[in-house]
């Protein structure tokens, strides 16, 4: 008898989207009308602040140059047990210092100026270059994976982001062999984006990984989610996401791509090295000085539920760290 284990990123089938009801966004809609419709004559309002963020957001969207490119084809490899957070959820729950400390950001993130954008990538490689966001958005093969995101606050959500893995662009610019680390840079314009006044910040924010991490299958580069182009309050145009690392690793609204033989010193790093580390990988054994880090509440569940080491990405990861085993990982 053939026995199949379930891994620990898989989601049952009865729980994903039928296919064909994703891709057909006009049948998305039209439903989504008649339900809020329908809620709005039985007196159930949307939450505070829901409504005034699905505005923004549908306007981000719609202005954006990509939107043509998505819904995009979901990669059934990078699939989850846990039900997908509300859209209504994750995108007015937040960390975007850039706009301010508080999770309530998403209002005041829409002031992010998103067009024109250009990336720059140098350093140590031998293609360097600087491109325009939307171009480099459409030479990459984009698909939607679902990851669960871990904040070192210790609360988790789970994520249908849609982009393309890093390793493509690590090619795209062929590092030449002194090249050990990626470091990456995000915007500063104090003047649109008041947190960046904050002078006790060591602005810009930057976040780095080691080539081995940049070209792990797991890091991606997101450009949308929901099946839209990406909204302000998640860090547009571009960001990182690594799921087995806590979110402040995941740097948002990225600009510079540097290849590098040092090792960059992190925002959070630079701040707080004794709380905040270059590696941050996700381990329920290693507290947070301030905090343990063995549960994780699970955004609109209501539910504490166990940690999982790397976020439950360990079958993906754990090699990358096989020479740290007498290390708290976390750090």
């Amino acid at each position: 008898m053939l026995i199949k284990s379930k891994k620990g990123w898989e989601i049952p089938e009865r729980e994903a989207t039928p296919q064909e009801i994703f891709f057909n966004r006009r049948r998305f809609l039209k439903t989504t009308g008649l339900v809020l419709a329908s809620a709005a004559s039985m007196g159930l309002g949307a939450c505070d602040g829901e409504a005034e963020e699905s505005a923004a957001g549908a306007a981000s969207s719609s202005s954006d140059p990509t939107a043509d490119l998505y819904p995009v084809s979901r990669n059934e490899r990078y699939t989850i047990e846990r039900e997908l957070t509300p859209k209504s959820i994750s995108s007015t729950y937040n960390n975007f210092y850039e706009f301010g400390s508080h999770k309530r950001i998403y209002d005041k993130a829409q002031e992010l100026k998103i067009r024109p954008w250009q990336v720059v990538i140098d350093g140590e490689v031998n293609n360097p270059e600087t491109l325009d966001i939307d171009t480099l958005i459409r030479a990459m093969p984009l698909e939607e994976r679902l990851y669960r995101h871990r904040c070192v606050e210790a609360w988790s959500m789970t994520v249908p982001w849609s982009g393309f893995a890093l390793k493509e662009l690590v090619k795209r610019a062929d590092p030449k062999s002194s090249a050990r680390y990626v470091r990456m840079e995000t915007f500063q314009d104090p003047e649109m984006a008041s947190g960046q006044r904050q002078y006790w910040y060591p602005w810009p924010y930057v976040e780095g990984l080691t080539m081995e991490e940049a070209t792990n299958d797991l890091a991606f580069m997101v450009t949308g989610v929901y099946g839209e182009p990406l909204a302000k309050q998640y860090g547009a145009p571009i960001r990182l996401a690594v799921p087995w690392k806590y979110g402040f690793k995941s740097i948002k609204s990225i600009v510079r791509f540097t290849f590098t033989s040092q090792r960059p010193v992190s925002f959070w790093e630079e701040i707080n090295p004794q709380e905040y580390g270059f590696w941050a990988n996700v381990n329920p054994e290693v507290p947070h000085p301030r905090w343990s880090q063995a549960t994780e509440e699970v955004l609109g569940t209501g539910k504490r539920v166990p940690t999982q080491l790397f976020n439950g990405y360990g079958e993906y990861v754990a090699g990358l760290y096989k020479d740290m085993q007498d290390k708290p990982i976390y750090f």
